[in-house]
C-alpha cells in the first residue's frame, strides 16, 4: 500500500509540474488565437503556435524539469542550501517564457495597427498563481500535513534576540590575585561555594562581558505554545497560532507587489506602449527573489536591490507619464521599504546614530 509520504510527494510534484505546464500553454494558445485574428482567421498560423508551444513545454520537461527534480530528490542537498534550483528552473522556463509571449502579443497588435486581445488578466491570475503556488511547495515540502504541528520544521525565529546570561567583565585590577599578600604570603582564604551544577555555561568563543543572542527554532516552538497556552476558555481557540497556515499568507504577500505591477503592464496606455518592456522586465528580476531561500542572508538585501528600488522609480515613471494607472499605496510602500532598510543597516552604524541616548 502505497504511504502518506509517497502520496504528499507525488501530490507536489504534479502540483509544480502543472504550474510549470499550463501557463505556458494557456499563453500559447491565446497567442496562437491573436496570430489568426490578425492574419484573417489563418489556421495555419494558430496550428504552428500551438505546436510550437506544446513542444516547448514537453522538451523542458524531459530535458530538464524532470531531471532536475530526480536529482533533488535522490541527494536531497538542495534543501540545506541558501537557494532553490527548482524556482530558479521555473522561472526560466516559465515565467520569462510567459512574459517574452505577452510582449510579443503586444508588438504583434501594435504592427498589424489593431487592438484585439491586450491580455489584460491572465498574466496576473494565471501566471502568478502558478509562480506563487511553486514557492508555497517549496516552503511548506518540510511540514507534515496531518496532525499537529510543532513549529520546528520551518526555519522560525523570534523577531529579536533571546539574551541568555550575563557575565561581568573582569577589569585588570581584579585579575591580581586577592588571596595574596604584596609579598607573596597566602592570606585568609574565604571558603569557596560549591559548583552549582545548573549554572550557565560561557561559550568559548564569546568574550566574558557580552550577552549571547540565541534566536532557535526550540525557542520560537516555545513561544508559540506558551503564548497559544496563555487564553484558555471559549475563546481560547482564537490564540492558536501555526506556521504552516502562516506559510500561505507570508506566500501570497510575497507576490501581491509583483503582480500588482504586471497588473498595470496590462493597461492598454501602457500595453500598447513601450513602457511595457521595462515592466516586465523588473517584474521578471523581483521573480529571482524567489531563488534565495526565505529568512536567508541575502533576504532582505535582495528584496530592496531587485523589488522595491526598481518599482518605486518605475511607479514614479508611470504616474507622471499615465496618470494613475497604479495606487499611490505601492510607491509609497516601495519608498518606505528602501528607506528604513538603508536607514536600519547602514545609517545606524554611523557615529551620529550610534548613540544610545537617543530616542
Amino acid at each position: 500500500m502505497t504511504s502518506a509520504k509517497t502520496l504528499k510527494l507525488a501530490a507536489y510534484e504534479l502540483l509544480q509540474f502543472a504550474a510549470l505546464a499550463f501557463p505556458a500553454l494557456a499563453l500559447g494558445e491565446r497567442f496562437a488565437r491573436l496570430l489568426s485574428d490578425v492574419r484573417g482567421r489563418d489556421d495555419t498560423a494558430y496550428w504552428l503556435a500551438v505546436a510550437s508551444s506544446v513542444a516547448y513545454v514537453t522538451s523542458c520537461a524531459l530535458l530538464v524539469w524532470v531531471p532536475l527534480r530526480y536529482h533533488a530528490l535522490r541527494r536531497r542537498r538542495f534543501k540545506t542550501a541558501r537557494w532553490r534550483p527548482t524556482a530558479l528552473a521555473y522561472l526560466v522556463l516559465c515565467t520569462l517564457p510567459c512574459f517574452a509571449i505577452v510582449i510579443a502579443s503586444s508588438q504583434v497588435q501594435v504592427n498589424a495597427g489593431v487592438r484585439l486581445d491586450h491580455f489584460a488578466e491572465l498574466p496576473v491570475s494565471l501566471v502568478m498563481l502558478s509562480l506563487t503556488c511553486v514557492d508555497l511547495v517549496e516552503r511548506i515540502r518540510p511540514c507534515r500535513l496531518l496532525g499537529q504541528f510543532d513549529n520546528l520544521d520551518l526555519t522560525f525565529e523570534l523577531p529579536g534576540p533571546v539574551l541568555t546570561h550575563l557575565e561581568t567583565a573582569s577589569s585588570v585590577s581584579n585579575q591580581v590575585q586577592p588571596d595574596q599578600t604584596q609579598n607573596g604570603s597566602p592570606a585568609n582564604r574565604q571558603p569557596e561555594p560549591p559548583n552549582k551544577p545548573d549554572a550557565p555555561r560561557r561559550r568559548p568563543d564569546v568574550p566574558a562581558g557580552r550577552s549571547v543572542p540565541i534566536a532557535s527554532r526550540t525557542s520560537g516552538a516555545a513561544y508559540l505554545r506558551s503564548s497559544s497556552r496563555a487564553f484558555s476558555g471559549h475563546l481560547g481557540f482564537l490564540a492558536r497560532r501555526d506556521a504552516r497556515s502562516e506559510v500561505f499568507v507570508d506566500c501570497f504577500l510575497f507576490w501581491l507587489d509583483t503582480a500588482e505591477l504586471v497588473r498595470v503592464a496590462g493597461e492598454p496606455a501602457v500595453f500598447y506602449s513601450p513602457w511595457v518592456y521595462p515592466v516586465f522586465i523588473l517584474a521578471f528580476l523581483s521573480c529571482l527573489r524567489a531563488v534565495l531561500t526565505p529568512d536567508g542572508p541575502f533576504w532582505s538585501s535582495a528584496g530592496v536591490a531587485l523589488q522595491d528600488l526598481p518599482f518605486l522609480v518605475m511607479r514614479v515613471a508611470l504616474l507622471a507619464v499615465f496618470g494613475t494607472v497604479t495606487p499611490v499605496l505601492f510607491p509609497v510602500k516601495n519608498a518606505l521599504v528602501s528607506l528604513a532598510f538603508f536607514y536600519f543597516t547602514c545609517m545606524t552604524r554611523m557615529k551620529i546614530f550610534n548613540r544610545h541616548s537617543m530616542f
